[in-house]
């Protein structure tokens, strides 16, 4: 079976685009600000004040695939709780989800955990750092 081709991706980019889309009134756009960029990105704090913390998630149009990565499930893992087996493969590291095709079972899943990512953050730039503080002070406890 050949691999999709970008342009056959493109609907799949969309309907996770869609999904992320929401969040921007209430984020900053970090990527896919022009109309040829394959990406979108939100990010929790404006430029000037942006670190690896602070990003929220994006959805990437690759050439065999489109990314949807969410930065919250990297930090705290438990997000994931409850997502299908599914959902699970299509997984690539802590944070991305690799899709070729529009699967509403599985895509359907997205926007409830999107929405627990959020709900997490509370749209706060400072809550990955304090995620990661946490963390290292309970290792350093032990």
């Amino acid at each position: 079976m050949a691999a999709p081709e970008a342009g056959d991706l493109a609907p799949v980019y969309e309907r996770l685009k869609s999904i992320l889309e929401p969040y921007g009134a209430r984020m900053h756009i970090s990527a896919g600000t022009d109309r040829t960029d394959r990406t979108y990105g939100l990010d929790l704090a404006p430029p000037q004040e942006r670190t690896p913390a602070t990003w929220f998630g994006a959805v990437r149009l690759g050439k065999r695939y489109v990314s949807y990565d969410l930065m919250p499930a990297y930090v705290d893992p438990s997000l994931l709780d409850g997502i299908s087996p599914a959902l699970l493969k299509r997984m690539q590291g802590k944070s991305c989800f690799n899709l070729t095709r529009i699967d509403e079972d599985l895509i359907g899943e997205l926007p409830e955990l999107t929405k627990r990512g959020y709900q997490a953050t509370a749209g706060d730039p400072a809550w990955g750092k304090r995620i990661h503080a946490a963390r290292d002070q309970a290792r350093s406890n032990r």
